[in-house]
């Protein structure tokens, strides 16, 4: 991969995010790799690092969504249903920046630190 395939290295990290995210620290796995594909300075890693954090973010929500929308009807007592106004407040308003903040944090100094490893001249 060279250097400046962003999209494609950030893919590349949040995939890494995505199936490691068992471990707590995934974000900071997917950026690193993300970083060190990047093949450029420690700020352009740290960029492509965050943009994985992002796209890893998508299918968390997408999940966090899934469960409280499954869950969510049943502990309102109305069986199968439309989750309730209260569980999709705290998706949305609770975990869903908590899981970027993670997610782009985590992803970010990981891509800064797999910049690092690379060790390309000039880095900065």
């Amino acid at each position: 991969m060279g250097k400046g395939e962003t999209l494609l290295n950030a893919l590349v990290g949040a995939t890494v995010t995505v199936v490691l995210s068992v471990i707590v620290i995934s974000p900071l796995l997917g950026g690193g790799v993300a970083g060190y594909l990047q093949q450029g300075t420690r700020g352009s890693g740290a960029k492509v690092g965050a943009i994985s954090g992002v796209i890893a973010a998508i299918p968390f929500l997408l999940f966090l969504v899934l469960v409280f929308g499954f869950f969510g009807g049943s502990m309102l007592g109305g069986g199968a249903g439309l989750p309730g106004g209260i569980e999709l407040v705290v998706v949305f308003l609770v975990l869903l920046p908590f899981l970027l903040v993670w997610n782009v944090g985590l992803g970010a100094g990981g891509g800064y630190l797999g910049a690092s490893l690379r060790g390309e001249p000039g880095t900065g």
